[in-house]
């Protein structure tokens, strides 16, 4: 009888547990998608961070504090989706075609949330956390699937 890991979804593949009922491929974006999610809470906790802050205590314009949480969640992201969340998943040779794929997707989900940021904080004038469950919960869905197609391919 064999050690049980403590998480056994974040395998890669290498040592993935057997599952009787699931096949092997669905492990393994089962596995990337919980690697995704725990590192995209890292990076969307860096971001509200720095955009809660800048509003609250500096008294910055939300759209223009959500960039700047932007950049420093996407800086983290990156790193972190390419070590972790998507490790053993498609090549790691072209390295600039990936940062570039990787900054086009930031953008778009940079995008989205500032929409999110602009409806709900500036134009409906809710409270300035309104945005967190579109941004935690909508967003990240459309990015990962981006990701694992496009950019960590």
């Amino acid at each position: 009888m064999g050690t049980l890991e403590p998480l056994p979804l974040l395998w890669n593949g290498a040592a993935m547990p057997e599952a009787p009922f699931i096949p092997r491929e669905r492990m393994l974006l089962l596995g990337q998608l919980v690697r995704y999610a725990i590192t995209g809470m890292l990076a969307s906790l860096v971001n509200i961070g720095i955009y809660h802050g800048l509003v609250k205590l500096a008294g910055w314009d939300p759209n223009l504090a959500w960039t700047a949480g932007f950049i420093g969640a996407a800086s983290t992201g990156y790193v972190a989706h390419g070590q972790w969340s998507f490790r053993g998943h498609g090549g790691r040779d072209r390295q600039g075609v990936r940062i570039f794929r990787f900054a086009i997707v930031s953008l778009v989900s940079f995008a989205l949330n500032s929409l999110w940021v602009w409806l709900l904080v500036r134009h409906l004038d809710l409270p300035i956390w309104s945005p967190y469950p579109l941004v935690l919960g909508v967003t990240p869905l459309l990015v990962f699937w981006l990701n694992r197609q496009w950019v960590f391919e």
